[in-house]
């Protein structure tokens, strides 16, 4: 997706899609991905502010121009200051959430998360299972609800897609995960 972004930011947006492409996209770490790539329909919103208030604002507005742009399959949402801190971040994941249910996307969006820290609940933060879900930067991945149902649907068995993720994950190892996120920053 062509997008204006100020340079100051754009290697993030830079950095967050090699990381889909060199990762997710070409472990099948999400087996919907490729597909978007290709039809170049996923947006890189890097978002420039660290305030709560003003990143939910910047959400609102990112659905709304979803609404007005159907071409646009996904938004990834990118926060590159202001929530560096995992449990920040899950704290504004929380609220985001609510968010969309009080301005009434329920049902229309949903959010996945990922972080350079993410880790599961009962997981060690140096399980390589935490890669499935970690990114370069804090993201927020904007989903439309209607096309996850229908790529879901069109999916053998789809409920173990985390499992064969983190299987995966755990024979790679931890180290294979670090050295392909710092590829991802260095490829640009």
């Amino acid at each position: 997706m062509t997008q204006v972004i100020i340079p100051e930011l754009q290697a993030y947006a830079t950095e967050t899609e090699n990381w889909v492409k060199q990762v997710i996209m070409k472990y099948n770490i999400c087996p919907f991905a490729r597909r978007e790539v290709e039809r170049a329909s996923i947006r890189y919103a890097v978002i420039d502010e660290s305030r709560m208030q003003d990143v939910l604002q910047a959400l609102i507005d990112e659905c709304v121009y979803l609404d007005e742009h159907t071409d646009i399959e996904t938004t990834l949402f990118i926060l590159p200051r202001g929530f560096e801190g995992f449990y920040l971040y899950l704290d504004l994941v929380d609220i985001a959430n609510d968010l969309l249910i009080e301005q009434g996307y329920e049902g229309e969006y949903q959010l996945a998360s990922f972080h350079p820290d993410y880790c599961f609940e009962d997981e060690a933060q140096d399980s390589a299972a935490n890669y499935t879900n970690r990114s370069p930067y804090p993201t927020l991945h904007i989903i439309r609800e209607a096309s996850m149902e229908l790529a879901l649907a069109t999916y053998n068995e789809p409920e173990t897609i985390p499992e064969r993720n983190i299987a995966f994950a755990e024979r790679k190892g931890s180290e294979f995960f670090v050295n392909l996120l710092a590829q991802c920053k260095k490829s640009q």
